[in-house]
């Protein structure tokens, strides 16, 4: 095995969760794939209260993130609270092991139903082989009750934990993403033109910036940086103009009008846009902008529920330019984190912002769920592009 990463952020890591009714092994199997007692083990129903998350290598598939989560049938107040932290981890989840260790019941085939409705790879799972005799006919009402053979496993004697990893990894793709894919090529110089403002403090670089100089330097880029200010002396200092720069989107109207005529212009949001969501689906939803009315409800929702600052982008400065705009009586709401309405049929237009800190299925589940709802969504860079007038002028895809 690998030796893990643990700097990897878990917004890069391949999501893999654990389903099933309580006591059904779920935790025991966690801690038998990584290794490590990670999960606490106990025969008392809801021992499991929240997602449990524990960042590993896994053979096959590199940096992965897995989640135990509470039992899909807990009772009582508690219990319905923490089923729905179970169902919420679905929205992230990129492979899904469903835990069986006695019958199939109803709960179960709903969450199969919906994971397939998602499209989310299914590994079904035997827990407790060594437990019980009737192994062999569980796996076959398993078989045919959801269509899946299962994998037979022991968290105890370790039986099948080695195959429960290969058959994560053969539902992996191969195929890399790349944040800067088809903007620029081994050899090319790159001008990164970074703000240093109150959302990036001190000493640090914001999440966005770091990653993709990271890659660029990894794919045999030259990177150039420095601040919108500096900008002018950077190129002077050129023997030949960039050929691609990637800006702050706050500042995209000043490096615009900057830029060399020979120079691709884009922004770390719109990578971000194409990395992690659906850049087609935020393009076209940047045109409900030119819709909006003083009467309008706009929703902006942040991946990280971060302290806000001065110049918050999210919940300052686009809705000072959306009011420029469209009218100080544009009604719009901000939330953070997993406070992102199941209802969006109220708002006009979802704004999202770059969603450093989601995995790419995240932010499809909620492009998916404002597509089914008949609502715009776009995201922070695109609109801002929009809103500057010079979106048709930027690179995009």
């Amino acid at each position: 095995m690998q030796q893990d990463n643990q700097h990897t952020p878990n917004a890069e890591r391949l999501n893999v969760a654990l389903f099933g009714l309580c006591n059904s092994g779920k935790s025991s199997l966690l801690n038998a794939i990584v290794g490590q007692p990670v999960a606490i083990v106990s025969d008392v129903a809801g021992t499991t209260t929240d997602p449990v998350r524990k960042a590993m290598e896994l053979p096959g598939v590199g940096a992965s993130l897995l989640i135990d989560t509470p039992g899909l049938d807990d009772m009582g107040e508690l219990g319905v609270e923490r089923v729905k932290r179970s169902t919420d981890v679905v929205d992230r989840v990129d492979v899904a092991l469903v835990v069986f260790s006695n019958d199939v019941t109803e709960v179960e085939q709903a969450l199969v139903e919906e994971l397939r409705k998602r499209e989310i790879p299914i590994v079904a799972v035997v827990s407790k082989c060594d437990q019980n005799p009737q192994v062999d006919q569980l796996c076959e009402h398993i078989e045919q009750t959801i269509g899946l053979k299962p994998i037979i496993t022991s968290a105890k004697n370790g039986s099948g934990i080695d195959q429960l990893r290969g058959a994560i990894a053969s539902l992996v793709k191969s195929e890399e993403r790349l944040i800067t894919e088809g903007f620029c090529e081994a050899g090319d110089l790159v001008m990164l033109v970074m703000p240093q403002d109150a959302q990036a403090p001190k000493g640090r670089l914001i999440k966005p910036q770091v990653q993709t100089l990271r890659e660029l330097l990894d794919r045999g880029c030259m990177a150039m940086s420095c601040t919108a200010e500096q900008m002018p002396e950077a190129l002077a200092a050129l023997a030949a103009p960039p050929k691609l720069i990637i800006t702050d989107s706050q500042v995209f109207d000043r490096v615009f009008a900057l830029k060399p005529e020979g120079s691709v212009l884009t922004s770390f949001s719109i990578l971000f846009a194409r990395y992690k969501g659906d850049i087609e689906a935020f393009v076209k939803g940047a045109a409900a902008i030119e819709r909006l009315t003083p009467s309008s409800r706009v929703l902006i929702a942040e991946a990280c529920a971060h302290a806000p600052q001065n110049e918050d982008i999210g919940r300052v400065k686009l809705p000072r330019m959306l009011c420029g705009k469209v009218g100080e009586e544009l009604s719009i709401d901000v939330v953070a984190g997993d406070d992102f309405p199941k209802d969006l049929t109220q708002y006009d237009l979802v704004i999202h912002c770059g969603a450093c800190m989601f995995n790419r299925r995240h932010v499809m589940s909620r492009v998916a769920q404002a597509s089914a709802q008949g609502v715009a969504i776009t995201n922070y860079g695109v609109a801002i592009a929009a809103l500057k007038g010079i979106l048709s002028r930027v690179k995009t895809v």
